[in-house]
């Protein structure tokens, strides 16, 4: 066994993006960056390919979970999903959605069964699966559905955009903006809250974590004048988390609650939907910020940016995002007990 415990299990997420190369730069430089074992699931043979396109000298290994630490020395580890990857760079094509989807699928299966320590997932496209008929509107979604128990009800999947200068959680993930105000409710707020202040304690080692929680609407409803939703689900709904022990705290104006100052009086911010905070979160970290999602049975974690079809195949895409899902997957996967953050 690895001194790291079992290796990590590493998607390739859309094979005509550019997760096969990040994959490949991150091996490449694997004793430089520190990086711990990880088994790739996947297509060998695409994985050969882009690095003869891009002239990296990455030799493959099929391998088990098993015998991943033992290869990853002198080669890149990779198990066979048996699914076939086709598309070319810059080129999505709907037929390899079944690959995406077989990657994700056996790398599941290896977190639960624990033959790999976390998951990290490259990017994927939801409208290339979509056209496939992938019936989930995003990652985060489809593997919570994976990680539910037979017969019972899928856990609720919280999307974390972590890095060291800000965390952010949206409330509501990959909805249309004008149906936000009918998905939130004081219940859903509660949920995530509850699972973001016991992540952030169990596994990121933060004691009594501070939530700061967005408003909805501009400058958080102007006492009802610009919106009711503060007064009648927001602040209910950080009260419950108060009286749950809970330092949450709100709700803020979005447009005052990211700069320098305020970023040192919380540990995370809940958003109400995606782009409230995912937009300053890729503003201030594009290049080091990693997407966590708590709440399941297994840790996973990917980079924060997407297939960038438009770089792809080129050589010019940077691994340092996916680099930081490594080692954060790792960190979290190792948190039996609390560590520092």
């Amino acid at each position: 066994m690895s001194p790291h415990g079992p290796p990590l299990a590493l998607t390739l997420g859309e094979p005509a993006g550019i997760g096969p190369e990040l994959t490949l730069m991150a091996w490449s430089r694997r004793n430089a960056l520190g990086l711990p074992p990880f088994i790739v699931v996947g297509d060998p043979a695409l994985l050969t390919a882009r690095a003869r396109l891009l002239r990296l000298e990455v030799p493959v290994a099929e391998c088990d979970a098993r015998g991943a630490a033992a290869a990853f020395a002198r080669a890149l580890p990779v198990l066979p999903t048996g699914v076939k990857a086709t598309a070319a760079p810059g080129k999505p094509d709907a037929s390899s959605a079944a690959a995406t989807l077989a990657g994700i699928d056996r790398a599941v299966a290896l977190a639960r069964s624990g033959e790999a320590g976390a998951i990290v997932t490259n990017p994927i496209a939801k409208s290339v699966l979509a056209e496939a008929g992938f019936a989930f509107p995003g990652h985060t979604e489809y593997l919570a559905h994976l990680a539910a128990e037979p017969g019972r009800k899928p856990p609720l999947p919280v999307m974390l955009i972590w890095s060291e200068t800000l965390a952010v959680v949206p409330v509501t993930v990959h909805v249309p903006l004008a149906e936000v105000p009918r998905r939130l409710s004081a219940d859903l707020i509660v949920e995530t809250g509850r699972i973001v202040a016991r992540e952030l304690t169990r596994r990121f080692g933060i004691a009594g974590p501070r939530l700061a929680v967005c408003g909805l609407n501009p400058h958080a409803g102007e006492q009802g004048h610009l919106g009711h939703e503060e007064e009648t689900i927001i602040a209910p709904a950080i009260a419950r988390l108060q009286r749950d022990g809970i330092a949450a705290s709100g709700p803020y104006p979005a447009d005052t609650l990211f700069h320098e100052a305020a970023r040192a009086g919380y540990d995370v911010v809940l958003g109400m939907y995606h782009d409230q905070v995912l937009a300053p979160a890729k503003a201030l970290a594009f290049d080091s910020a990693v997407n966590v999602t708590l709440g399941l049975p297994f840790v996973r974690t990917s980079p924060d940016h997407g297939t960038a079809f438009d770089i792809a195949g080129t050589g010019r895409a940077s691994p340092a995002s996916l680099v930081a899902a490594l080692k954060l997957a790792r960190r979290l996967a190792a948190a039996e007990t609390p560590v520092a953050a």
